[in-house]
């Protein structure tokens, strides 16, 4: 059940977090309310995913995939740049939360 509200937070933060592009800094009211809806759902499921999994493992995961996800989008759908520092920056990122999660295991 961890991983399913963790996998909901995520979601849930990249629509906010995509949203908020679109917001064009908040001076547009839908977007701008789906960012705020989009955060206020992440946080209340990450809250609801610590109860069961441990705070290390669920933050870097949700932020990991989260900042993986978000630059993505940006790539695909918003022509933002992909160089090999945005690359090598995604894989450290995704690198990261791999040996956090190995490094949790005893």
């Amino acid at each position: 059940m961890g991983y399913g509200l963790l996998a909901g937070a995520i979601a849930a933060e990249i629509v906010g977090t995509t949203a908020m592009k679109y917001s064009d800094g908040f001076s547009r009211l839908w977007p701008s309310l789906v960012t705020v809806g989009g955060y206020l759902l992440a946080f209340a499921l990450l809250a609801q995913t610590l109860r069961t999994l441990e705070i290390g493992t669920a933050y870097a995961i949700w932020s990991g995939v989260g900042t993986a996800a978000v630059a993505a989008i940006g790539v695909l759908f918003m022509n933002e740049s992909l160089g090999l520092a945005k690359v090598a920056g995604i894989v450290l990122i995704v690198a990261g939360v791999v040996v956090l999660n190995l490094g949790g295991a005893h």
